[in-house]
């Protein structure tokens, strides 16, 4: 995964404009822009609500809005002021793809639905990231990471292990849905080199979870009459979790009979190959919790190295419990350059994650770090052919603003704020 910016990714050439905020929409510009796009981020003037977010050495540059916003340049668009929309749509003339993730009335109202910007661009691939679609009973609702989860029954299926309904620690939904923005623009993409034609692309937050949570949980509903209740039985199983080690906890797979018959060898139980509880993958689902019960007590007596490397040698699936720190010094992605460290103009020494897609020929990188706000303002209106003058008085105006270039005061708190510097506010 070594970090290459010389070569061109698979999407060098497409520009796209990101007007979307917090997680989701930007994610899913990050793996665009990952892949060689031009992604240009177009914000309101208090900027993305993640620049705000987690320990941060200057005011607008969060910790959690520089990992969702590599490879991107900010421009600062004041939607609210007289001019702002000829702007933005000189802007959409010049792009191939638009996302954002505000709801369709108010979308509407700031001139930024499909049909006002395909009349301007019939090319346009425009990608609207949304809770809720707009032909069902909820469009237009808001919606969150979490209210998804909740809704999905994804936080009900916690309750199996922690008694009560429970989000997963971590912006699981938004991510999820990232992925699968970046996927449908990359396909309408595709589509259009064949037609001539863009596309409005729908991404609904909640139909995409519940297709993907529902994969295997549908179960018996898959069959019309059903042919059993919901809920894939072994992943809903209270005795589903890591098992106590010695020293720690161990997620132990055996799927296969070769695996169980290894491991019964492997803890002097030779007996249990042909124990007619055990010794088939039928046997052992009846069996659930005498099976599981013997894993648990006999992997109490080992720490989790000596598992790991018993198993291992077998070729038995398993993978000791780490903490997320551990991830850091991980041999394996140490061993593949997984983590980069990339000096920012300001910010200082950053560590990014690779992206771990690995295409050969025309890889992704990381070619820059995120952005200050309004960095790239002038620069960015000049390449899509507004004239310096008409520049200067824009920011005039406070209808787009650039930031000048102060960079932060140093400060031994991580979370220290120094408000950044815009022309034209």
């Amino acid at each position: 995964m070594k970090n290459d910016p010389t070569k061109k990714g698979p999407l060098t050439g497409v520009k796209v404009l990101d007007l979307a905020s917090v997680i989701m929409g930007p994610v899913a510009c990050q793996h665009l822009a990952d892949m060689g796009a031009d992604v240009i981020k177009v914000e309101a003037p208090e900027g993305d609500l993640m620049r705000s977010v987690g320990p941060r050495k200057s005011a607008d540059m969060g910790a959690v809005f520089i990992t969702c916003n590599r490879n991107k340049r900010s421009v600062v668009l004041d939607l609210k002021q007289p001019d702002a929309r000829d702007v933005l749509y000189r802007l959409v003339a010049g792009a191939d793809v638009l996302i954002h993730s505000v709801r369709t009335a108010p979308a509407k109202k700031l001139g930024l639905d499909y049909d006002q910007l395909a009349a301007i661009n019939p090319r346009l691939v425009y990608c609207h990231v949304k809770g809720y679609s707009d032909a069902g009973a909820y469009a237009g609702q808001p919606a969150f990471d979490d209210t998804m989860q909740a809704e999905s029954g994804l936080a009900m299926l916690q309750s199996v292990v922690a008694g009560e309904p429970r989000y997963v620690p971590s912006s699981i939904i938004d991510k999820i849905c990232a992925i699968n923005a970046a996927y449908a623009v990359v396909l309408a993409l595709f589509e259009r080199m064949q037609s001539g034609q863009g596309q409005e692309i729908e991404l609904p937050m909640f139909e995409t979870i519940t297709a993907f949570n529902l994969t295997e949980h549908l179960w018996g509903e898959a069959f019309q009459p059903a042919l059993g209740t919901m809920g894939y039985d072994s992943v809903r199983r209270g005795v589903r979790k890591p098992y106590p080690t010695k020293d720690g906890y161990l997620a132990f797979l055996p799927y296969s009979d070769i695996h169980w018959h290894k491991f019964f060898r492997l803890v002097d139980k030779p007996e249990l190959v042909v124990d007619p509880r055990f010794a088939t993958f039928p046997a052992r689902m009846k069996n659930y919790d005498a099976v599981f019960g013997f894993v648990r007590d006999t992997l109490k007596d080992r720490t989790t190295a000596e598992w790991v490397a018993m198993f291992s040698d077998q070729d038995i699936p398993m993978a000791a419990v780490n903490e997320i720190e551990d991830m850091l010094e991980h041999p394996h992605l140490k061993s593949v350059d997984f983590w980069q460290s990339i000096e920012h103009p300001t910010e200082g020494m950053l560590r990014m994650a690779s992206n771990p897609i690995g295409l050969m020929r025309t890889p992704p990188s990381i070619r820059r770090l995120a952005p200050r706000l309004g960095e790239h303002t002038r620069e960015v209106l000049q390449e899509f052919n507004f004239g310096a003058g008409e520049v200067d008085q824009l920011l005039t105006q406070g209808t787009v603003r650039q930031w000048a270039g102060v960079a932060p005061a140093s400060s031994e708190d991580a979370g220290a704020e120094k408000s950044a510097e815009v022309q034209g506010a």
